[in-house]
């Protein structure tokens, strides 16, 4: 299972990668594995800004619906549009083209809850 050191991570298994003013966000490996394979994402909250764990969309797998919480807070900006017709790539590539939105940060508000990876793993029991 893969945890990266470069990203941050929430104990609802979000991953998020800050680049200067933009949270790039999606869902870690350990989640995937957990929902199994996902057949559709439903995210409608372009546009909206959003507190820090609140729900900006839903990933369906086979057996499962799962919320998606906020782990920053800020504008949504975009969705992955590749996940519309490819939403095996949370599957296959969690942390690369399984990106799911692009935020523009609230940098009024501290992102503190966020989980090094060692603590994540900690989290997870790894």
């Amino acid at each position: 299972m893969k945890i990266l050191d470069s990203l941050k991570y929430t104990e609802n298994h979000e991953w998020v990668a800050i680049n200067e003013s933009i949270a790039t966000i999606g869902i870690t490996d350990y989640a995937q594995k957990e929902l199994g394979d996902i057949v559709y994402l439903d995210v409608d909250t372009v546009g909206q800004t959003l507190d820090v764990e609140a729900i900006f969309g839903s990933v369906e797998a086979v057996k499962t619906v799962s919320d998606l919480y906020m782990p920053v807070a800020g504008k949504v900006l975009e969705v992955n549009s590749n996940l519309e017709t490819n939403p095996e790539l949370l599957n296959n590539a969690p942390y690369s083209e399984g990106w799911i939105i692009k935020v523009e940060l609230d940098n009024s508000i501290q992102n503190n809850k966020l989980l090094t990876s060692e603590k994540y793993k900690e989290h997870i029991g790894l």
